[in-house]
């Protein structure tokens, strides 16, 4: 296939003053024309194909300070000190899953990275992640993999979505993962590497680079890591991952891209404080999905009142409105959810924040106090994917090697 050839462009990103685009485009238009008109180069008719290297096994060797240079200098890293992949901590760290080394879970975009099972472990590893969180880190993958979670628009997008992990099931109790206070605060380990390890395999695997491929106009401190898991014995709800249609008994991640997160104040302690506080503190700037963080409080007292998980998505969906005039598809029709010609004529008439139930979700966690979440999405065309955690033959086994692995705080 012929070399693209590539013309450079001024429209401002994302513009819609119409008179900025017109004119950009009447500059560039004659580069167009003769791009697409001149014949081809000897170069571009029969393009030389790049050979192809074997990379050392070993990439560098020296001390730890030493090494985090060298990785950071080649932009492997986030910016935080790595652990070394060495061959012994990737050959524990396999020890977390029965697959072979060499099985490809997937190709990641945007470089289409084999994310082989040796490859996410190496980065589980500069994580600092245990071999006990490699169950989970597959299963992360395979949902990046599923189109449904639109990762490939999601990755390099101006919005900067960072990805959401909810766990669900044992493994949240076998491998530590918090679902109580500060569930999204740094200082469990498994909630920050499993995270971090993930951003690490979509930047090393996938091949998304900040400025490069990753064209975050702001960015988002989520891409460090944003790993929840569903407080289940606390919740008067089924699990997440048994909505989604698995047996209560499995473990299970579910992801989706937000890229906004609020923590509100209920407007009372009684059902109607709780989803009155929800419904007006969407934001019309969003409207796309949406993922209501309730505490088991909260839940238990819509639960008492007689609501249920889908009654509240219901109740959300029908009253979050705002006038039409504050509503984003009122300024940009492309915004109108697919729906170009259902802003209304008055402008004063109200239009729902978000158009779907089937666009919302509930998880149940955090600790006490009276904070509520909710992480939503400007995007609506997406939805919300779980994965099944495969787990290795002799897990127990592992798991009561990492059992002690905890922090101990000094008592007042």
């Amino acid at each position: 296939m012929p070399a693209l050839r590539i013309v450079p462009e001024t429209v401002p990103c994302e513009c819609s003053d119409q008179e900025l685009v017109d004119a950009a485009m009447a500059k560039a238009l004659p580069a167009i024309v003769e791009a697409l008109g001149s014949p081809l180069s000897a170069e571009e008719a029969s393009p030389r194909e790049r050979p192809k290297e074997k990379p050392e096994r070993t990439a560098f060797r020296g001390t730890l300070a030493e090494f985090n240079r060298f990785f950071y200098k080649r932009g492997w890293g986030d910016g935080l000190p790595l652990v070394p992949p060495t061959e012994e901590a990737l050959a524990e760290m396999l020890t977390g899953t029965d697959l072979p080394p060499e099985h490809v879970v997937g190709k990641i975009v945007p470089r289409m990275g084999y994310a082989t099972v040796e490859r996410i472990a190496v980065n589980a590893v500069m994580a600092g992640a245990l071999p006990i969180h490699l169950p989970v880190l597959i299963a992360c993958v395979e949902a990046l993999l599923d189109p449904g979670s639109r990762f490939g628009t999601y990755g390099v997008s101006t919005g900067s979505w960072a990805p959401f992990w909810m766990v669900n099931g044992p493994v949240r109790q076998d491998v530590r993962l918090n679902s109580g206070s500060g569930t999204l605060s740094p200082g469990d380990i498994a909630n920050a590497a499993i995270g971090r390890a993930m951003g690490l395999v979509i930047k090393n695997i996938g091949g998304i680079r900040k400025g490069v491929e990753d064209m975050g106009a702001l960015g988002n401190p989520g891409k460090y890591s944003m790993v929840m898991a569903e407080n289940e014995e606390a919740s008067p709800w089924e699990p997440l991952h048994v909505s989604a249609g698995l047996p209560a008994g499995e473990s299970a991640v579910t992801l989706f891209f937000p890229n906004c997160y609020s923590q509100i104040l209920p407007y009372g302690t009684d059902d109607k404080g709780i989803l009155n506080a929800l419904i007006y503190n969407l934001q019309p700037g969003r409207g796309g999905m949406t993922c209501l963080v309730l505490t088991p409080e909260h839940a238990r007292l819509l639960h008492k009142a007689g609501w249920s998980k889908p009654m509240v998505k219901d109740f959300v969906a029908e009253f979050a409105r705002v006038p039409a005039y504050r509503h984003r598809a009122w300024y940009d029709h492309s915004l109108a959810y697919g729906r170009p010609g259902m802003t209304p004529a008055n402008p004063m008439d109200s239009m729902a924040i978000v158009t779907d139930p089937k666009l919302i979700e509930i998880i149940v966690a955090g600790g006490a106090g009276a904070f509520m979440g909710i992480l939503c999405s400007s995007a609506n065309n997406e939805t919300f994917v779980t994965k099944k955690l495969s787990l290795p033959a002799k897990w127990s086994a592992l798991v009561a090697k990492y059992r002690s692995f905890v922090p101990a705080y000094e008592k007042y």
